[in-house]
């Protein structure tokens, strides 16, 4: 029997590895793509096929090349803070690329880590967060609009803590934090048991209600 391929834009990333293991732990086959060459052999041990490429430089036929016999893809790049221009070509420019890569490859399920709309809020308003805001519903937006059968998750802010595998998921809620390990088991469980989940916009943050609950309450 032939393992689901789930392809992972921002495949090293913290969420993204998470994704990978889980993935491979429920019987799919993860390709992670990465772009610096010592991260390689951790993909591999988390049980993905690492893939090189370069968001920024790849273009949308090389990337869908890369994607080509995958079922599922996952966007869960970021610049990480690296300053405006690097989050308008990778969050913004990079999203619309993948989009557009996964019509050409053939794939039609999308999934997409964006941001929580009221991130921050409370603080003090800085120019790159700003902007980085502005350029995730802008790649929401894209992703809406693409005819693709699509699911963005928008987590509250990211925790390092150990997921509980509890969580509070909505079309609209509180704004809290969430452990990048829930995320990563929101992703896997809209992969792996919920394709009913679809053409919606999640919420997520820490919270009671066990992953697989939470997410067949959208169904």
């Amino acid at each position: 029997m032939t393992m689901p391929k789930i392809f992972i834009v921002g495949g090293a990333g913290k969420v993204g590895r998470r994704l990978a293991q889980q993935l491979s732990e429920r019987g799919h086959e993860p390709l992670s793509l990465y772009r610096k060459a010592e991260q390689r052999d951790e993909l591999t041990a988390l049980g993905a096929t690492p893939i090189e490429g370069d968001l920024i430089s790849l273009s949308v036929e090389d990337l869908a090349d890369l994607m080509r016999g995958c079922d599922t893809a996952v966007f869960s790049a970021g610049a990480g803070g690296a300053g405006m221009e690097v989050t308008n070509a990778i969050d913004g420019a990079g999203l619309e690329k993948a989009v557009e890569a996964a019509k050409v490859a053939g794939i039609q399920r999308f999934l997409l880590v964006s941001v929580f709309p009221d991130a921050l809020r409370d603080q003090e308003r800085k120019d790159d967060f700003e902007n980085y805001i502005k350029v995730k519903k802008l790649a929401d937006a894209y992703l809406v609009a693409s005819g693709l059968d699509y699911v963005i998750v928008r987590p509250g802010t990211l925790t390092e803590e150990t997921g509980r595998g509890r969580v509070r998921a909505d079309l609209a809620i509180p704004y809290g934090e969430v452990p990048r390990d829930d995320v990563a088991a929101v992703l896997a469980e809209l992969v792996d048991r919920r394709p009913d989940v679809t053409r919606t916009i999640i919420e997520l943050t820490e919270g009671e209600m066990p992953v697989s609950d939470a997410i067949a309450r959208l169904a």
